[in-house]
């Protein structure tokens, strides 16, 4: 079952009347990449995968450390060096091959994720007005739009260290929620919520949060130098955006396999 982290207080603060949407806060230009392979390209890649984990081993690092002593005071004919090392040309065609598809997998993650939680969140009656599955921003303010909630997802592995970009990405979802105006119930999904609630309710500076330009322009354009760290703000607005944890739906992201980026 489902762990619900229904945020207390007040929404005492003076709400502004006008506020732009992410989309129109300068991030609806880019359109989503396919998350297709093409045929080629994959089967290059399927080829190529023997030899790049031979190259690789069992420990990259080790692998690392013993081509490096492997080549001190090595020159002339490098061949069987290389050979010895397993450093060849399909190895480096299915290690470029990967990093280009690493990409696309945060962003399958996140449709992935929205697509499996929609059977658990939607009630009887409730019908989806939109649904944004892509990476980044397609023109849509939020990630889902019910007519009875609107949503953002977010499907990061907390690490339980510094987290400045995922709590950077954490704010900026939670503010645009709780600044617009709509009578529906806001939502915010991620895999946990007690690291999450820790930052919203804690003493960083909202200067070094504020690095998105745009996000930056619509939160001074309303509130200006009013509110100083993280806290200030939140605590005013907890019960306005609803912070679930939907872990328990998706069992293979909850052990720790979510996106290491803030889509």
């Amino acid at each position: 079952m489902c762990l619900d982290v229904l945020t207390g207080g007040s929404a005492s603060a003076a709400r502004p009347t006008i506020l732009p949407s992410q989309a129109e806060a300068g991030q609806a230009s880019e359109t989503s990449p396919s998350f297709a392979i093409p045929t080629d390209r994959s089967m290059d890649l399927i080829k190529g995968l023997p030899a790049y984990r031979r190259f690789c081993g069992d420990d990259l690092t080790g692998t690392l450390s013993r081509a490096e002593t492997a080549l001190r005071g090595a020159g002339g004919d490098l061949v069987p060096t290389l050979a010895a090392l397993h450093a060849t040309k399909e190895a480096i065609v299915a290690a470029g091959e990967l990093k280009r598809v690493a990409g696309q997998v945060n962003v399958a993650i996140h449709a992935l994720g929205i697509l499996l939680c929609l059977p658990h969140i939607l009630q009887p009656g409730e019908r989806v007005e939109y649904v944004s599955l892509g990476a980044g921003n397609t023109g849509r303010p939020f990630d889902l739009e019910t007519d009875q909630r609107v949503a953002e997802f977010k499907f990061i592995a907390w690490q339980g260290g510094p987290e400045s970009i995922r709590q950077n990405s954490l704010f900026k979802d939670f503010f645009f929620l709780a600044e617009h105006q709509t009578p529906k119930r806001k939502y915010i999904y991620l895999l946990e919520t007690d690291r999450p609630l820790r930052f919203l309710n804690g003493g960083r500076a909202l200067s070094s949060v504020l690095k998105d330009a745009p996000l930056a322009r619509a939160f001074r354009s309303n509130f200006g130098e009013q509110y100083q760290t993280v806290r200030d703000y939140f605590v005013p607005r907890q019960n306005l955006v609803r912070i679930q944890d939907v872990s328990a739906w998706l069992p293979g992201l909850a052990a720790g396999e979510g996106t290491d980026e803030a889509v």
